[in-house]
């Protein structure tokens, strides 16, 4: 394997509509779709889509919803192999609403989505450390933490997808994954949250201090902050026609992880991911949209963009 993941993987139900409903108002849907969702899970489908040979361990109940959602990591030749089947009714459950006017979402989290974690005792130490690359979002903490010293241990290397948080500091044992981490990346406020500075740029910076040598803050619309110990750089993002931005941020990190396989400097790399991610974004659902390599370079060669 050139990359394991161990985090979440849901079914998603997409729900397109131009307002949310309230109980005095219903609202007419405009589109639904079913998708596979979760950070790890639909980053590891973008890095197998762009070549890369993945793997994902994470949890799945044993009902129709459980099926589907493995059936989406099938169909985008993600292993697994190593997914734990828990003898209970699918939880990891997801509502999306999807503004149709913007891509814009919310989420709506089935009541026992926590219910079954991966546990220490259950993830392999020989199988995680064949990869090159330990993809983690986050979830999971003490299996997570655990996998990051086998891979340090190994000599190899650990992604975080630290995601977008509101909070003003960050829970004990996520900051001490950071410091087991590799490449850090993350959305709004998380820098800040683990670092205390409101400034973005001062966040990205002082974010290297706790272990990563790569910090990447992804921003939307607007691009992407890269932070290493030698250099900071902007990435902007591609102008589309923007459907729903779910897994925008996901499928980011899987291309990442193919640049970073490939051995591009980090500069390419962000074009590259900020391609995939914009090209998904045209899609309904975190999945539908993955692209493949070559549908990757068109869309670079049309913006007058070459790739390795």
């Amino acid at each position: 394997m050139d990359v394991i993941g161990i985090g979440l993987c849901t079914f998603d139900i997409m729900i397109k509509l131009s307002e949310l409903p309230t109980w005095d108002h219903p609202t007419r849907l405009d589109q639904v779709t079913f998708d596979g969702g979760g950070p790890c899970s639909t980053a590891l489908c973008a890095a197998s889509r762009l070549g890369a040979k993945a793997s994902f361990i994470g949890t799945a109940g044993k009902d129709w919803f459980a099926d589907y959602k493995l059936q989406t990591l099938k169909d985008h030749d993600v292993d697994i192999s190593h997914v734990l089947r828990r003898d209970a009714k699918e939880n990891q459950l997801v509502c999306v609403n999807v503004d149709q006017s913007t891509g814009e979402r919310i989420f709506n989290l089935h009541k026992d989505f926590y219910l079954h974690p991966v546990r220490v005792d259950e993830i392999d130490c020989d199988f995680i450390t064949q990869a090159d690359y330990l993809l983690l979002d986050g979830h999971y903490l003490e299996a997570s933490i655990q996998a990051a010293h086998w891979m340090h241990d190994a000599g190899r290397k650990v992604m975080l997808d630290g995601g977008k948080t509101s909070a003003k500091e960050l829970d004990s044992k996520l900051k001490n994954l950071v410091t087991l981490t590799d490449i850090l990346i993350c959305a709004a406020g998380f820098a800040e949250a683990l670092t205390g500075l409101d400034d973005v740029h001062d966040a990205g910076r002082a974010a290297l201090a706790y272990g990563p040598q790569i910090v990447v803050i992804t921003l939307g619309e607007n691009g992407s902050l890269t932070f290493t110990p030698e250099n900071t750089f902007h990435t902007p993002a591609f102008d589309v026609d923007i459907v729903d931005t779910t897994g925008a941020g996901d499928v980011f990190h899987g291309a990442y992880i193919v640049g970073l396989l490939k051995g591009w400097d980090l500069e390419t790399i962000a074009i590259f991911s900020s391609a995939v991610s914009a090209i998904e974004c045209t899609f309904l659902g975190g999945r539908s949209g993955i692209p493949d390599y070559k549908q990757v370079k068109a869309f670079l060669q049309r913006h007058g963009i070459e790739i390795p």
